[in-house]
C-alpha cells in the first residue's frame, strides 16, 4: 500500500510541472486535480473511499459552483483594483495641481514684495480735487525762536538750535543732510523736548525723498520710543502715509485707527483736519 501511495504521488508531482506550462483555466485545473485525488484514493484505497471522505461531494455540478465562487471573487477583486487606480490617479491630479497653484502663488509674492521695494518715489500731486499726498500736506510748523540763554553753553538753547538747522535743511530739501542733522540733535540731546520733533521730521525727510519703507520704520520708532512726545501723533499720521506709498492701505488705515484712538481730540487741529481725506483715500471703515 505504502508503495502505491509513493507511485500516485509521484505521479502527481511530475504531472503539475508539465501541465502548468500551458497555463490551463481555472476549471481544466480543477477538473484535473479531482481525477488526480480519485486515481490517488483508487490507488491508496482499493476496497472503497475511506469513511473520513464519506459525503463529500465531487460531481461536476459541485465543481461548477465552485468555481462561479471563485470567478465571482476575481471579478471583485478587479473591481477593487480598478477602484483604487481610480483614487490614486485622482488624487495625483489633485497634488499636482496644489503644487502648480503654490508655486504660482509664491511668484506672486515675490514679485509684489520686489515692487514694493524698488517702488520709485510718488510724484507731488498736481493742485486737483483728490485727496491731498504727502507731498501736498503742510510744511513742518517753524519752531518758536528759543528763549534767550541764561549762560553760554545753555543745553536747551544748543538743543533748539541744533533742531533749527535740520529744519532749515528740510525746508531747502537737502533731505540727506536733512536726516543727518535732525539725528545728530535728537542723539546729542537725548532729553530735549524736540527730540520727539526732530526724529518725527527726519521721518517725514525720508518719505519726502521717496525712502517710504525707511520712512516707516522712523516714524514708527519715534511713536513707539515716545508716545507721549509733542510730535508722537504726527508720526502716526506720517505712518500711515507712508504705508499709503507701499502700497499698503490696510496697515495705513490701522495706523490712522491708532491716531485717533490713543490721542483722540489731543490731536492738533490742522492734522486732524488732514485725518479725513487720508482715511478716504486708504478706503479705511
Amino acid at each position: 500500500m505504502m508503495r502505491h501511495l509513493l507511485l500516485g504521488l509521484s505521479a502527481f508531482a511530475l504531472a503539475v510541472p508539465a501541465t502548468a506550462q500551458r497555463q490551463p483555466s481555472p476549471e481544466q485545473r480543477i477538473d484535473r486535480l479531482e481525477r488526480q485525488t480519485r486515481q490517488l484514493q483508487r490507488q491508496v484505497f482499493p476496497k472503497g473511499q475511506p469513511a473520513d471522505t464519506a459525503g463529500v461531494d465531487d460531481s461536476p455540478a459541485a465543481s461548477q459552483v465552485v468555481v462561479v465562487a471563485l470567478s465571482n471573487r476575481i471579478d471583485a477583486l478587479e473591481r477593487q483594483l480598478a477602484e483604487m487606480t481610480r483614487l490614486a490617479e485622482e488624487n495625483g491630479n489633485r497634488v499636482a495641481t496644489l503644487e502648480t497653484e503654490l508655486s504660482r502663488l509664491r511668484t506672486d509674492l515675490d514679485t509684489r514684495l520686489r515692487r514694493i521695494e524698488t517702488s520709485a518715489p510718488a510724484e507731488p500731486a498736481a493742485a486737483t480735487s483728490e485727496p491731498p499726498t504727502e507731498a501736498a500736506l503742510p510744511a513742518e510748523p517753524k519752531p518758536a525762536p528759543a528763549p534767550k540763554p541764561v549762560r553760554t553753553g545753555d543745553v536747551t538753547a544748543d538743543g533748539e538750535a541744533a533742531y533749527d538747522v535740520g529744519y532749515q535743511l528740510w525746508m531747502q530739501k537737502k533731505y540727506p543732510q536733512a536726516v543727518a542733522a535732525l539725528r545728530a540733535m535728537a542723539s546729542s540731546f537725548p532729553g530735549h523736548r524736540r527730540v520727539s520733533w526732530a526724529n518725527n521730521l527726519a521721518g517725514r525727510a525720508l518719505l519726502d525723498s521717496g525712502q517710504p519703507r525707511a520712512a516707516a520704520e522712523a516714524l514708527l520708532a519715534n511713536y513707539r520710543g515716545n508716545p507721549k512726545g509733542e510730535r508722537a501723533p504726527d508720526s502716526l499720521f506720517y505712518l500711515g502715509q507712508s504705508l499709503m506709498a507701499l502700497k499698503q492701505p490696510a496697515q495705513a488705515c490701522k495706523a490712522y485707527a491708532e491716531l485717533e484712538e490713543v490721542y483722540g481730540s489731543g490731536i492738533r487741529a490742522d492734522l486732524r483736519a488732514l485725518l479725513p481725506a487720508a482715511k478716504a483715500k486708504a478706503g479705511c471703515k
